[in-house]
């Protein structure tokens, strides 16, 4: 199984997610905001994934960010984006290369699928 960081300012919709993602039998580290994230991602701490809110309290497009620092940390980290704002197609380029969305609100059924998909071999 893997290790996956959720980053989420909402502490409701971070904790369901975290319940949710460890009953599939993964391990979460969770953090809301920028320099948690980033913090989690400077350190030993192993991490398969991200799954990221885009848009953060603290900072608008936090996600985008934590993504793209978080690439240059650990090279093959995946990486799944969240936001229950319209994205378009200017939007998606602003994706790390290789990365997944979902769409808030999303069905437990839609988050084990997209990290089904994003763990996939």
């Amino acid at each position: 199984m893997a290790v996956i960081l959720i980053v989420e300012d909402d502490v409701f919709l971070r904790d369901d997610a975290e319940m949710m993602i460890q009953d599939w039998g993964h391990d979460i580290l969770s953090a809301s905001d920028v320099d948690e994230a980033l913090s989690l991602l400077r350190s030993a701490q192993p991490i398969d994934a991200l799954f990221t809110d885009i848009y953060l309290k603290r900072a608008v497009l936090g996600g985008y960010e934590i993504a793209d620092q978080a690439i240059k940390l650990r090279l093959n980290l995946r990486v799944l984006y969240t936001t229950g704002h319209t994205i378009d197609e200017k939007m998606k380029t602003l994706f790390v290369d290789g990365a997944h969305f979902l769409q808030k609100p999303y069905t437990r059924f839609q988050l084990q699928n997209s990290v089904e998909v994003l763990l996939a071999p």
